[in-house]
C-alpha cells in the first residue's frame, strides 16, 4: 500500500513540475480529460509544428479499476485528413507514434504503447477534441497484448 501511494504522489510531482515548467516557456500545452479506456487527466505539448508529447494520469476500467499512466512522442500529419474530408474550418490532424504505459494494479503492467489518432482543432477557439487507439504490448510482468480506445477534450494555452 504504501509503495502505491509513492508511486501515485511521484507522478502526481512529475505532472505538476511538467506543465509548470511548459507553461512557463510560454509553449503550446493542452490540458484537458480523457474518456474511455483509460478515463481521467491529459496533458499534450506540441514542441513543433509536427512533433508532441502527451500523457496521461488516469483510471482503468478493464478487468479490475486500476492506475494507468502513459506518455507517448506523436508525429501529427497536418494535411492528409484535411484534404481528404475537404475541412476548411478549424484543422483535423492524424497523429501517430509510441510510448509506454504503466498500470498500477496487484500485478503492476509496464508495456509499450502503439498509438494513432485524430484531433479536431476548433478554429480561432483554444479546444480540440481527440480520438485514439492504442495497441498496447505488455513486457512485464508478462508478454500479454492489450489496447486502449479513448475520446478526449483539451484546453491550449498559448494558441
Amino acid at each position: 500500500m504504501h509503495r502505491k501511494l509513492l508511486i501515485i504522489t511521484t507522478l502526481l510531482i512529475f505532472f505538476a513540475t511538467f506543465a509548470n515548467t511548459v507553461l512557463s516557456e510560454n509553449r503550446d500545452l493542452g490540458v484537458g480529460l480523457v474518456l474511455g479506456e483509460p478515463t481521467g487527466f491529459s496533458v499534450k505539448y506540441m514542441k513543433s509544428k509536427t512533433i508532441g508529447y502527451d500523457a496521461a494520469l488516469a483510471w482503468s476500467f478493464a478487468d479490475e479499476s486500476h492506475l494507468h499512466v502513459h506518455a507517448d512522442m506523436l508525429h501529427h500529419n497536418w494535411t492528409l485528413l484535411q484534404r481528404e474530408f475537404g475541412i476548411t474550418r478549424g484543422a483535423l490532424p492524424l497523429y501517430y507514434g509510441i510510448g509506454g504505459r504503466i498500470k498500477l494494479a496487484d500485478e503492476t503492467r509496464i508495456g509499450v504503447r502503439f498509438v494513432v489518432g485524430i484531433s479536431y482543432l476548433i478554429e480561432d477557439g483554444p479546444m480540440d477534441a481527440f480520438f485514439e487507439i492504442a495497441p498496447i504490448m505488455d513486457i512485464a510482468p508478462k508478454t500479454e497484448l492489450n489496447g486502449n480506445v479513448a475520446l478526449g477534450l483539451r484546453y491550449w494555452f498559448s494558441r
